[in-house]
């Protein structure tokens, strides 16, 4: 087992890249995986700083999937009956406390929709490096899509729904737009490993505004060009924000974090949410 991690690990971003254009049957769990074991990509990652939700807008509830375990999401319900609803997906470390608090700031702005911020890792919480290395590399494709569809169906087919997402969240911003069929109104993904199956991108049906960082060595400035080149080769609309940045720029606990650049994209990423749920 550890010579094929090992062999995995020397799977350069670069090489990676092009592989996913021609194999579609690595999927976004697979690759993830990779990333989380390497030290270099988690050496980008300071483990955050304690972080106490102080009168929580929310409610911690669970929701029948087709496994034998619930699936568990944070929910901000909106002051008056809506069809508009936002799905949050964490980063490595779990639905914590700084994910709850920005899926409250995302239902505070946006007002009329519910919010819900799902929870990948079934009820688990990273508290440091080596333990958000094994939660990321061991979440299953065909776990994490169990779970999305679950919250589909809880919330009903009459929804419209719209993603965001950071790092490994936001590849699975991208992944559950691509569950939702029709449902699907927006998506918005930070630094997440893009899907590169044309074919499955063909599915699509939303606008993405993927928001990303020059300084990123993984997912990297050739990831992001290969994604531009499938969105446009299965007749999709991409927009593309690059920052002169490093990877996780938008989070306030990690120590590449730029204020200028976050609050830019977060005002990019709120607008381009409010105007496809309209």
């Amino acid at each position: 087992m550890k010579k094929i991690i090992f062999a995995l690990l020397l799977v350069s971003s670069a090489s990676l890249a092009q592989s996913q254009t021609t194999c579609c049957a690595i999927t976004v769990s697979s690759q993830n995986a990779i990333l989380a074991m390497n030290d270099k990509f988690a050496s980008k990652h300071d483990v955050p700083a304690p972080f106490k939700l102080e009168a929580p807008k929310g409610e911690n509830i669970s929701f029948i999937t087709k496994d034998t375990l619930n699936g568990n999401a944070y929910f901000i319900k909106a002051s008056k009956p809506t069809k508009k609803v936002l799905f949050v997906f964490h980063e490595w470390w779990g639905l914590n406390n700084y994910i709850k608090k920005e899926a409250e700031t995302f239902a505070l702005e946006m007002g009329d929709v519910d919010v819900y911020a799902i929870d990948l890792y079934d009820g688990q919480v990273a508290m440091d490096v080596p333990t958000a290395q094994k939660l990321m590399s061991g979440l299953k494709q065909e776990r994490a899509t169990t779970i999305i569809n679950g919250i589909i169906a809880k919330i009903g087919a009459d929804k419209s729904i719209a993603t965001i997402g950071w790092c490994m969240g936001g590849a699975w911003s991208l992944q559950s737009t691509l569950l939702e069929s029709k449902q699907a109104k927006a998506c918005v993904m930070y630094y997440g490993m893009p899907e590169k199956s044309v074919d499955r991108l063909k599915t699509l049906n939303c606008d993405v505004l993927g928001i990303f960082a020059k300084q990123d060595q993984f997912i990297n400035a050739e990831l992001v060009k290969t994604f531009e080149t499938n969105m446009k080769a299965a007749n999709k609309k991409l927009t593309v924000y690059n920052y002169d940045a490093d990877h996780a720029f938008a989070n306030p606990s990690n120590p590449k974090f730029n204020k200028e650049f976050s609050a830019d994209a977060h005002a990019k990423a709120l607008a381009f949410l409010i105007k496809k749920l309209k």
